[in-house]
């Protein structure tokens, strides 16, 4: 059996309310059965996920393997960015579910388990995936993040702030489902422009845009069926003037892949994308991966073929 040699395994102790740490002795069981040579890194405040990634950098790791949800795993893909946003080579990436969330997995069709991805990470294949850089305001100044998995503005920044408020014992499709609910009843169509590669694209009000890197987001909605994580593009899907109940009544197809192409729903294929709203007074907040970074106006952009994802 091949050994996979200086892994740092990040573990985030609170991801799924605790999860992740009551799974850690079948962690380290599953990684000595699979030939890893390994190292357990625990965080110990937000951000530390970060400085673990640099950390594992700067002392030659090979790979990092992220114990958690997609909140972890942005966390850690902060560390592939500088503090200007130039991109920052790193050790290979890996993931092991034990999370709220666990939208960006599926697209690579990777199992909800531990042995499975001890297995991956003994087999010591990858694929190039891209990342995305997204330049915003946090209300004071601009703040620049990645993404691996997709960004969005409007009705999903507001279902962000609302998810990561309240409880996480109901599991990554319920708690954002019934966040999505609570945004619906509150949230107002906001008119905006969007470019895409310095073209304009979109000029009205929407529900929600998504700059999509993979296929899944908001506890398993389908959003861009067509993405590809190592393909050097953008999938941009925008969900425009749509009504409260007739967003409802879109769910299933959401959930399925089958939105695309109905009314009001709009697709294209980018590198680059700026959007700000056409209503100086109007806040567009953003979800990042499962978190609020901050609103409108924004730019993000495509780094192609800048990580290697063991699959």
């Amino acid at each position: 059996m091949r050994s996979t040699m200086s892994t740092h395994v990040i573990v985030n102790p609170k991801a799924g309310s605790g999860r992740a740490a009551s799974r850690l002795p079948e962690v380290r069981r599953a990684l000595a059965g699979a030939g890893v040579d390994f190292e357990i890194r625990e965080t110990r405040a937000p951000g530390h996920a970060t400085e673990l990634l640099n950390e594992a950098r700067q002392a030659g790791i090979e790979t990092v393997a992220v114990v958690g949800g997609d909140g972890t795993l942005n966390e850690v893909s902060q560390g592939y960015l500088d503090t200007a946003g130039a991109f920052l080579p790193g050790p290979r990436l890996s993931l092991i579910p034990a999370g709220t969330g666990g939208d960006f997995r599926k697209t690579f069709g990777f199992e909800e388990s531990i042995e499975d991805a001890a297995r991956r990470l003994g087999r010591g294949k990858t694929r190039s995936i891209d990342l995305g850089v997204l330049r915003c305001s946090d209300g004071k100044a601009e703040v620049t993040r990645a993404f691996l998995n997709i960004m969005s503005f409007g009705i999903g920044g507001l279902t962000d702030r609302l998810v990561n408020a309240g409880p996480k014992w109901l599991g990554g499709k319920a708690a954002f489902f019934l966040g999505t609910f609570r945004a619906l009843l509150s949230y107002r169509n906001v008119p905006v422009e969007v470019r895409v590669d310095d073209e304009p694209w979109l000029i009205g009000p929407i529900l929600n845009v998504a700059v999509a890197n993979g296929q899944y987001f908001g506890g398993g909605m389908h959003i861009a069926p067509e993405a590809d994580p190592g393909d050097g593009w953008f999938d941009i899907v925008a969900l425009g003037d749509i009504s409260a109940g007739r967003s409802l009544a879109m769910t299933p197809r959401v959930y399925k892949g089958t939105h695309v192409g109905q009314h009001q729903v709009l697709s294209c294929r980018g590198k680059r994308l700026e959007a700000r709203p056409l209503d100086d007074v109007a806040e567009v907040l953003i979800d990042n991966d499962g978190e609020t970074p901050g609103r409108l106006p924004i730019r993000a952009e495509l780094i192609p073929s800048a990580i290697q994802l063991v699959v």
